[in-house]
């Protein structure tokens, strides 16, 4: 093979490396967009609407319960069918029925909405990080895996920024509109993008087997899946149970208002950006397990830290580390489960196991409520850290160390 012939081979390997990565990056960012906007206009909605708190508080249930069934039924069709074709069902998915939100009458076609478009949701985080991690390689694997979970620190702090401004200029109905536009620019970019080639020399064998069962496949598998799976949990429990109390924290504590409340959780938010690109740096360079277990202390450390700070500076400086070890942890997930499954089941892997976390994850902030009626905010948020415990026993006992490892 010729030098030129080499060059524009590598060229052209590069340039869908980026392709994958981009098209992966703002399709997260679109979960992360969607997810907070509902947040700060479920009161909009609910007073335009009639709705009672509890069935406000069901919307956001419904939708994560939609990204779970919807992140569990697209990883496995990914496994089957391709990475790059069912990402953009999801994105279709998402696209009409975030549409069909702002056309919402009453509760239940709210509701029906919200679930379905939550399905999209779904798929986007395990078929993203896997299609990103098949396409780079094995010594960027994590890197790759953290730029992808910035997509959806951008998407969360997108949405802190432009609510505010938007939201009484055109309505949460306007604002359902708006959210349409991340999923079209990830759907013009993944048209460009085709499927990996590992996938496609593992197409037939996938299309034979059952990806769900390798997941259990012998003691090591179901060992591996289960320490993933308590992972996974604590990664979204602890994130949905900061962010969704944070501005109502800031509120209730200190007296902060929307737009301040919003300023100070955005830098929350940048912290976590910082803490995943960090991650994935030092994970490429040390491996895995060494970076999980300083990040989980990280974070068992900074939210009891957070829980006792009351000064502006300190809460804004203290916000930004406790993110960088709360959600820093997920810019190695991605790399960690693609390096753990094989590719007829890693799209499986990684949206059954992050999605039934995200399940978990739900109840964060119904916990995290509960401890603040019963006690405070601060005693709420400081119990968190026991969770990370939790967290570092599972790395410890159940999860392998795969750094550099090829994919299969």
């Amino acid at each position: 093979m010729s030098a030129v012939t080499t060059s524009a081979s590598t060229e052209a390997t590069d340039t869908y490396a980026k392709k994958a990565l981009i098209g992966s990056a703002i399709g997260y960012g679109m979960d992360g967009f969607d997810l907070l906007i509902l947040g700060f206009m479920l009161s909009a909605i609910a007073a335009e609407l009639h709705l009672t708190p509890a069935e406000a508080g069901s919307i956001v249930t419904w939708t994560l319960l939609g990204a779970v069934a919807g992140g569990i039924i697209f990883g496995i069709l990914s496994d089957y069918y391709g990475r790059v074709r069912v990402l953009t069902w999801t994105i279709l998915v998402f696209a009409i029925f975030t549409g069909a939100c702002a056309l919402a009458q009453g509760y239940w076609d709210l509701l029906a909405y919200r679930t379905i478009a939550g399905l999209g949701l779904g798929g986007e985080f395990g078929i993203g990080m896997t299609l990103a991690a098949e396409a780079w390689p094995a010594a960027k694997r994590a890197r790759v895996s953290s730029y992808v979970g910035l997509g959806w620190q951008g998407g969360v702090l997108l949405a802190a920024f432009v609510t505010p401004v938007l939201l009484p200029i055109i309505g949460w109905r306007g604002m359902f509109a708006v959210g349409i536009v991340p999923a079209i620019m990830a759907f013009i970019v993944r048209l460009y993008v085709g499927e990996p080639p590992i996938f496609l020399a593992h197409e037939a064998k996938a299309r034979s087997g059952n990806p769900l069962k390798l997941l259990v496949k012998d003691s090591s598998a179901t060992k591996i899946s289960v320490g993933m799976f308590i992972l996974c949990s604590v990664q979204n429990f602890g994130y949905y149970g900061v962010m969704i109390w944070l501005p109502s924290y800031l509120s209730s504590r200190f007296g902060y208002t929307l737009t301040r409340s919003a300023l100070w959780t955005s830098v929350t938010i940048i912290g976590m950006g910082i803490g995943i690109w960090i991650f994935g740096y030092l994970a490429d360079k040390f491996g895995r397990r060494p970076i999980l277990f300083a990040y989980q202390a990280g974070a068992a450390i900074s939210v009891i830290v957070y829980s006792q700070l009351t000064g502006p500076t300190q809460l804004l400086i203290g916000g930004a580390i406790m993110g960088m070890f709360v959600n820093g942890m997920l810019g190695g997930y991605g790399a960690l489960m693609s390096e753990l499954y094989p590719t007829e089941a890693r799209a499986t892997a990684q949206n059954v196991l992050f999605n039934l976390g995200r399940a978990v994850g739900g109840f964060g902030p119904l916990v995290v409520g509960a401890l603040a009626a019963r006690y405070s905010f601060e005693v709420a948020i400081g119990l968190l850290s026991v969770i990370y415990v939790i967290d570092i026993v599972a790395t410890a006992f159940l999860i392998p160390e795969r750094k550099g490892a090829p994919l299969t």
